[in-house]
């Protein structure tokens, strides 16, 4: 018989569960799925926004739009068009029931546990496929899955330690493969975002204009040390590169942001004979808040497209 089985709906950024269905089914393949469920989740934020995972007798399905991803669970002989339209009827409640901020700040799993009772009432319907011929359109969800059929995920790409580092959107959309993932979009700017942006460039003017002088009093006293000029330098760098990762989308962001603050660090260290400690204090407080919004800023899915 086929059927929907369970659904649940995640933060993409950091695979945080924010609502799921009650599921009693403790049998072996049900747990099995689970862990696959959990899986996938840690890796939503490097996925195209539609994707199917082959497992057997179950499949799992899943859409992504806004920072949030809705996931189900289905029998293998379940109908794909109703698959995606059953996520696209979560995917629009969800929107209009809660706003980004909300998600986006939410720190306990399962804080939206009471959109349950939608998950279960459309699940009754989509497993009752004679309720539905009157409440649903399936052409416009067969054309657009024919155009862009989703993301067959394989077991041994799930298996991998870095899984799916090294995809992309962009030829996923063309060819049915995806490579390179730094081209996904990332969530909207937000106000902190943008005044961590110019501070860092306002901390590289500074660390260049200061570098510039450094080679000057160089060039005038043979007794000044050439690696003030260095440090200054590396400190622009340092600053522009974290305006980079901010704005663009690259493999292991949030590990080179990190290590670019680091690096910020370690220049106001050996510079701090030249500057006073409120200078130190400002240009630390400024890769420490950029480093953050770089964590913050995540990649998106696809808007969602309602065919208005």
């Amino acid at each position: 018989m086929s059927m929907i089985l369970s659904a649940s709906v995640v933060r993409v950024r950091d695979g945080l569960p924010l609502s799921a269905s009650t599921d009693y089914d403790q049998s072996t393949g049900m747990q099995e799925c689970r862990k696959y469920f959990k899986m996938l989740s840690k890796k939503l934020s490097q996925l195209p926004d539609r994707c199917t995972l082959k497992t057997g007798q179950y499949n799992i399905n899943f859409i992504s739009s806004l920072g949030v991803s809705y996931m189900m669970l289905c029998t293998e002989n379940y109908p794909s068009v109703l698959a995606f339209c059953f996520l696209d009827e979560l995917q629009k409640e969800f929107i209009t029931t809660y706003n980004m901020m909300k998600t986006n700040t939410a720190v306990r799993p399962y804080c939206f546990i009471e959109f349950d009772n939608f998950i279960q009432r459309t699940k009754q319907r989509y497993n009752n496929t004679r309720s539905l011929s009157t409440k649903m359109n399936l052409a416009d969800m067969q054309t657009e899955i024919k155009l862009r059929p989703p993301y067959q995920i394989s077991m041994s790409e799930l298996g991998s330690a870095n899984g799916f580092a090294h995809l992309s959107v962009s030829e996923y959309k063309g060819t049915g493969k995806i490579s390179a993932a730094p081209h996904q979009r990332l969530e909207p700017v937000t106000l902190p975002g943008i005044v961590s942006f110019v501070l860092s460039l306002l901390c590289g003017a500074l660390n260049l204009i200061r570098g510039f002088h450094a080679i000057e009093s160089l060039l005038q006293n043979e007794g000044e040390d050439f690696s003030y000029v260095i440090a200054f330098f590396l400190g622009t760098a340092a600053c522009l590169y974290q305006c980079y990762l901010f704005v663009y989308y690259t493999g292991w962001r949030n590990a080179k942001s990190f290590l670019t603050f680091g690096l910020i660090c370690l220049c106001n260290m050996y510079l701090y004979e030249l500057r006073n400690l409120w200078q130190l204090f400002f240009h630390v407080t400024v890769g420490a808040f950029s480093t953050l919004q770089i964590r913050l800023r995540q990649p998106q899915g696809k808007s969602p497209d309602y065919n208005v």
